[in-house]
């Protein structure tokens, strides 16, 4: 039945492409655009969880992508079109998220999919998507099933770092910042935990480090806790999401644990540390960032300073929430293609791929993207925040400035 659907979808795809086609002689030939477009907007979807326990990252992340598109139509649209974003919550579960998604598609006729959300949706909606050939661009997730280095003509657009490069990159700071040469990585088992735990072990290895692991077994972040503080590590590395590295620092508090740990960027927001707060009086707790909002001098960068003064409008609670920022850079990103074609030409699928692919995007709130010959990367330069907590108040401060993998093992030449 999924293969007969997908048929009739890729038929129906089509014919939305060329049902403009025919014109009479001496005519101009109008603009075939892909579906989702018409004269006064562009319609784009994305599935999320915005409620219950896990809400506390896609309600944020939503009204990053809400804000942005509001201000980009109340400045005019961009093509002589408003963006109209249409959302579902899918519970972060993927079979929800790939009928939500199939919706999307065949029945909103969204035009893409931006801020594709969640692991279980993104490995879920992967071949259904690439098959049609749907646009996507960013994706809330650091799966490596976004990762691809040489696919030119793809119409898929990942922004985040993924996990496995996280992997690599937690190892080097492990190794430059504490002089590790025993790191312990407690990690869960699916998407997030082996692909860093992947990363992690390919560069330990290359210099020479000792890595004893610890999976989690179902919700026993205790026992892993306990096997990474016996075997006395330099440094603790967490491999897994935000939802679970508050259990596993509360565990490693409870316990005894003095050596630094080390999170994923997914985890590097003052949510997060507001239900860790204590664990800061035993040892200290850092973060990859690979968001951008402060300059060399110290100050707030214009981007970012632009991001505050527009979600403020609507949603002042997330004045410096980093899942707001990631759903306003993955607006931002999409825009920024759009803005790059020609008014014209048509706005279809083919076109917004060349556009996105045509140069380097300098978008100011992170190192530059570059999907140009086919990479599909992420972002590969990170910084590397500590956490702090004052008067009772959380925050996270720079302990290293933006760099690649490369340029950090650099140093140990």
């Amino acid at each position: 039945m999924k293969k007969i659907l997908l048929v009739v979808t890729l038929f129906m795809l089509a014919a939305t492409l060329v049902a403009c086609g025919g014109t009479e002689e001496g005519t101009k030939e109008p603009l075939v655009h892909a579906q989702g477009v018409s004269d006064t907007e562009i319609i784009v979807g994305n599935t999320a969880v915005n409620d219950g326990p896990l809400g506390f990252v896609g309600a944020p992340f939503l009204a990053g992508m809400e804000t942005y598109f509001s201000m980009v139509n109340e400045a005019g649209g961009v093509l002589g079109r408003d963006i109209r974003l249409i959302h579902y919550s899918d519970g972060f579960d993927g079979e929800t998220g790939l009928t939500h998604t199939q919706t999307l598609v065949e029945v909103d006729k969204v035009f893409a999919m931006v801020g594709h959300f969640g692991t279980p949706t993104v490995g879920a909606t992967a071949e259904y998507l690439e098959t049609l050939g749907v646009p996507r661009v960013y994706y809330g997730t650091g799966t490596s099933l976004v990762y691809e280095e040489d696919v030119e003509g793809s119409a898929s657009f990942p922004v985040q770092p993924v996990y496995e490069y996280e992997g690599e990159m937690m190892a080097a700071r492990s190794i430059d910042s504490f002089d590790a040469q025993k790191i312990g990585l407690i990690y869960t088992a699916n998407e997030n935990g082996f692909e860093i735990k992947t990363g992690l072990e390919r560069v330990a290895s290359a210099q020479g480090v000792t890595v004893v692991s610890a999976q989690v077994s179902g919700t026993d972040f205790a026992s892993a806790a306990l096997t990474i503080i016996d075997a006395d590590v330099d440094v603790v590395v967490l491999g897994m999401n935000q939802w679970s590295v508050v259990s596993a620092l509360l565990e490693l508090f409870a316990n005894g644990n003095t050596k630094p740990a080390i999170m994923s960027y997914v985890a590097a927001d003052a949510s997060v540390i507001a239900q860790v707060k204590q664990v800061a009086t035993a040892f200290d707790v850092y973060a990859n960032a690979w968001v951008n909002t402060i300059d060399d001098e110290g100050n707030i960068t214009p981007e970012f300073e632009l991001y505050q003064t527009e979600i403020v409008k609507q949603y002042p609670e997330y004045e410096n929430n980093s899942f707001a920022i990631a759903g306003w850079i993955a607006a931002m990103v999409f825009v920024k293609g759009l803005e790059r074609m020609d008014a014209d030409e048509a706005i279809s699928w083919e076109n917004f791929i060349e556009a996105m692919e045509e140069s380097v995007f300098n978008y100011g709130l992170g190192s530059p993207l570059d999907f140009t010959g086919g990479k599909r990367v992420g972002t590969q330069i990170m910084s590397f925040l500590q956490m702090k907590v004052e008067d009772e108040v959380g925050y996270f401060e720079i302990a290293e400035s933006m760099e690649a993998v490369d340029q950090i093992l650099a140093r140990q030449e």
